[in-house]
């Protein structure tokens, strides 16, 4: 990732919780100097306060990039502490669920270039995936700044239009909790069918994370990896004649819920 721009002028983090420590570890560990970076936050975590940035202290006027990581309630509060650094070269960007562009420019002004993400929690690994859209002032270079920042804790996807966000939150966003509750889910049916609950829960985590790894190694698609897995009469086809019945199943079931967070993420963005 090439970081001199950022280096030479600076990166600002507004808020810096779990997804911006955890972007922040890797932009670190990418070659990012830390007397590079300052950070605004409230409650500064340990290990912040052992990297060596700016923490609380004055910004600089014209940073290369602000990242607002803060939650969308304190953001009323917070974006406009910034606004001198709107209209100008400073890309912001934004991994604030629910706070659209327009918000930006509207406190920040319209000619400022703005990059809105939405990444998930598999960041804290290094194994997310964010998708990101500019408005009208984001150049080609503020995009591709914006993809090698974010590439650093896992894929990065571009979409066409800011509308695009809510169906990703609703699949990607909030999709790692679905996954976290089928290991619940397969641990429980696990301990009906008689195995201990550590046991249980230990198949189902190494179960879903390894399937998980696969899918990510792997050239095949998806349909294909499940093919591989299913013998015509055998065991695992009875389990998918269950969760593939296109009434009860999960085809069904992840499509309501998708939908429902998705629709969610429109009524918060208003």
């Amino acid at each position: 990732m090439k970081l001199d721009l950022v280096n030479e002028k600076g990166l600002v983090l507004l808020g810096c919780g779990k997804m911006g420590s955890a972007m922040l570890q890797g932009w670190l560990r990418e070659g990012l100097r830390a007397d590079a970076v300052w950070v605004n936050d409230p409650n500064p975590s340990d290990w912040l306060k052992a990297q060596g940035v700016h923490l609380n202290a004055a910004l600089p006027p014209s940073p290369a990039i602000v990242l607002v990581a803060v939650k969308p309630q304190m953001m009323a509060a917070a974006l406009p502490s910034l606004q001198a650094m709107g209209n100008g070269a400073t890309l912001f960007l934004s991994v604030a669920a629910g706070t659209s562009i327009g918000y930006f420019e509207t406190v920040l002004g319209e000619q400022t270039p703005i990059v809105r993400a939405m990444p998930n929690t598999p960041a804290a690994v290094s194994r997310g995936i964010t998708a990101i859209v500019g408005n009208a002032q984001s150049t080609e270079a503020h995009l591709a700044l914006a993809e090698a920042l974010l590439s650093s804790v896992g894929e990065v996807v571009r979409l066409d239009t800011e509308h695009q966000i809510n169906a990703v939150t609703g699949l990607s966003g909030s999709g790692p909790a679905y996954v976290f509750h089928l290991i619940e889910a397969m641990g429980a049916a696990g301990e009906a069918q008689g195995l201990a609950p550590d046991l249980a829960m230990r198949l189902a985590r190494a179960t879903v994370s390894g399937a998980g790894e696969l899918a990510h190694q792997a050239p095949e698609t998806a349909e294909q990896l499940r093919i591989n897995v299913t013998s015509p009469g055998g065991t695992t086809a009875a389990g998918l004649a269950v969760l593939m019945d296109p009434e009860t199943g999960f085809p069904d079931l992840l499509g309501r819920a998708v939908a429902a967070a998705t629709a969610r993420a429109e009524e918060l963005g208003k």
